[in-house]
């Protein structure tokens, strides 16, 4: 599917803009299941300045659609109609230690490297982010943890930009955190984190991060496309045991697959659509609603027109 050229009518409104735009840019490319459409326009920012720069000058009825390191997330094979906004670590990617055991880090961050920049500032705590696939944006917005850590647990304030283009600052108690949620406005694209640890020895801290590391190879199929954790925990139950029991292990819908290591994860065996991926998902709700009377909800973030 191609979109119509939204850069001649884009690109006059904002003559200063530095970053990059690009019509019907592919985005599977972007995404770890390697699926999905284009993008109607991909604009990648220089840095904070020039998202909000961008933001405000955009026409308030164009929509946008942020993506992160594409590793929880399926792009429907239509694509996505509008702006998709994608940070990159050359203008979000800064890490930088401050007193007190705080680490302020970039959106575009990935989540591993901001644990490993806190092992070698002696800073623990944040040792849990080593499990967790993705960067820092998404771990703000949908309260990303693993390990007995979660988002919440560190964070000291958030910064971001919304639709407007007006720059923000949030709280940790304006982030209003429950499990794998934010109640920050949806239209606040994050920029920027800063985190509190604790001092801590960097030899103990590193030794928790093998230890997860080597917990996540044993029982995950990292080594997969595959987009992490599909389906959230419902409340008293695990996911992966629901789906076990619904007879799901191994289940195929095209050329996409639940994983026999670990069927809370989905994987693209190499020629799957994002409609194999999606539809696998829905079989597998489906089953489990009906073997166990639970509702599993996607923990992906499906985004984009089939």
């Amino acid at each position: 599917m191609t979109f119509p050229d939204l850069t001649p009518d884009i690109a006059p409104l904002m003559p200063e803009l530095r970053g990059k735009l690009s019509a019907n840019e592919a985005l599977a490319p972007y995404t770890w299941f390697r699926v999905g459409g284009p993008a109607q326009l991909l604009f990648m920012p220089a840095d904070a300045a020039d998202l909000a720069y961008f933001l405000s000058h955009l026409p308030s009825d164009i929509p946008v659609t942020v993506i992160g390191l594409g590793s929880n997330l399926i792009v429907r094979d239509g694509g996505v109609a509008g702006v998709v906004i994608r940070l990159s670590a050359k203008g979000f990617g800064e890490i930088a230690v401050e007193e007190n055991a705080r680490l302020r880090v970039g959106a575009a961050v990935p989540d591993v490297k901001a644990a490993r920049a806190a092992v070698d500032a002696g800073i623990d705590g944040l040792a849990f982010y080593r499990g967790i696939p993705g960067a820092i944006g998404g771990a703000l917005r949908m309260n990303a943890g693993a390990h007995g850590g979660e988002t919440k647990d560190t964070l000291i304030e958030a910064r971001g930009v919304d639709r407007a283009g007006n720059m923000r600052i949030f709280s940790n108690a304006d982030m209003g955190y429950s499990y794998r949620h934010c109640s920050a406005p949806a239209d606040v694209i994050f920029t920027q984190a800063l985190f509190q640890g604790r001092p801590g020895d960097s030899a103990v801290i590193l030794a928790e991060m093998d230890r997860i590391t080597q917990a996540r190879e044993a029982s995950q199929p990292i080594k997969e496309k595959t987009g992490g954790s599909t389906f959230k925990n419902p409340e008293g139950h695990k996911a992966w045991q629901l789906i076990d029991a619904a007879g799901c292990r191994g289940l195929i819908v095209g050329d996409a697959q639940v994983s026999e290591m670990h069927c809370n994860f989905l994987i693209n065996r190499g020629a799957a659509t994002a409609a194999d991926i999606e539809n696998l998902g829905e079989t597998v709700r489906a089953r489990v609603l009906e073997t166990s009377g639970v509702e599993l909800h996607w923990e992906i973030k499906r985004i984009g027109v089939a």
